[in-house]
């Protein structure tokens, strides 16, 4: 990943530093739009483009990279950023921020709203302190575990370096390494090891560059749904690490899981190249079957085989997550865009 991190620096780079450090740098400056319409998406899950919503003054709430967003019980919509001035921006659904806090997260990349006994916390994974936190809503700190060593996987703390969490029902929580050595790491709701799987490699059960994970619940039979974005695929495990299946996603380097409703939804940070902006979101039905691609080509299957998935322009810059609300609107924030604030996709 840090391959892939340097290829997008260099070619953002010639952007011009300047261009880059306005926040409403434009999306379409390297490639014009195959649509003049701002309508993306297919069938009856097509959406309107709103790119100014979340916008705020950058000399007052900063940020650098958008990584992931969640919503609460409240209705508010809660932003993770690698920015320590504010690491999380609580916006209402108006667009307008609300609250911040966080200064201590300068690898901020995994943001998780987990349900617990009537109340709500985050888990925020941080991929610079090789460290996962578990906090209240507004910032304090509840839970801290360091790297894996019970696992016997791990020599020192820097090969860990956490991207997203999973909780199930019973309140275990499954920590994705994803940018360090690929392991999935369950725990219980105290923070006590239980075991590892998965892990960087070629076999089935193995994943690479195991970015996100979250717990399907929607069978009636938890699974874990656990990204392989390097092979452009997710795999399926039960929640004691069995493996089960892979659900290939051509075309699209996938970032987390995210579950709304009857539907899957994907974030793609990439899609053919890394050298231009032309990520896209995916949407899957219950049957992990691809029903909507907004801002990519409608989904095409052949001989019950997914097509490559293409993007249709520039839409988005490197979408790093999807967070979906009441109104199934989504908002999307995004990875190394010149500091730019999450985009809002209405749905129609």
């Amino acid at each position: 990943m840090q391959k892939e991190r340097r290829k997008i620096l260099k070619t953002v780079a010639t952007v011009g530093a300047g261009t880059l450090a306005a926040p409403a740098f434009s999306f379409n400056i390297l490639h014009k739009n195959k649509y003049t319409s701002n309508i993306i998406g297919h069938g009856n899950m097509q959406y309107k483009v709103h790119k100014e919503w979340g916008v705020q003054d950058p000399s007052k709430i900063p940020v650098k990279d958008c990584h992931e967003m969640v919503q609460d019980a409240q209705g508010r919509l809660i932003l993770l950023t690698n920015e320590t001035k504010n690491n999380v921006l609580i916006y209402d659904k108006s667009g307008k921020v609300i609250k911040t806090w966080g200064q201590d997260f300068p690898g901020a990349h995994g943001l998780t709203l987990a349900d617990e006994n009537d109340e709500q916390f985050l888990f925020i994974t941080d991929t610079d302190r090789h460290q996962v936190f578990k906090t209240t809503l507004d910032g304090r700190v509840i839970l801290k575990l360091d790297y894996p060593r019970e696992t016997g996987a791990y020599d020192y703390p820097g090969q860990f370096k956490p991207t997203e969490v999973a909780v199930a029902p019973n309140g275990d929580f499954y920590v994705a390494d994803g940018y360090g050595l690929d392991y999935i790491i369950q725990y219980n709701a105290q923070g006590e090891y239980i075991r590892h799987f998965a892990g960087k490699g070629e076999k089935d059960e193995n994943v690479q560059n195991a970015h996100g994970v979250c717990v399907d619940t929607r069978s009636g039979t938890p699974v874990l749904l656990v990204t392989s974005r390097a092979t452009q695929e997710f795999k399926r495990y039960s929640l004691d690490g069995k493996y089960i299946d892979t659900v290939p996603t051509p075309g699209a380097w996938i970032c987390r899981p995210v579950l709304a409703g009857e539907n899957l939804y994907f974030s793609v940070i990439v899609g053919q190249s890394w050298d231009y902006y032309d990520g896209f979101v995916l949407a899957m039905d219950k049957d992990y079957k691809a029903v909507s691609a907004p801002g990519g080509e409608a989904p095409v299957y052949k001989d019950g085989k997914l097509q490559p998935l293409k993007s249709l322009g520039t839409w988005f810059m490197n979408p790093h997550d999807v967070c979906i609300d009441g109104e199934e609107n989504i908002y999307v924030p995004q990875w190394n865009s010149g500091k730019t604030y999450p985009v809002k996709l209405e749905r129609v």
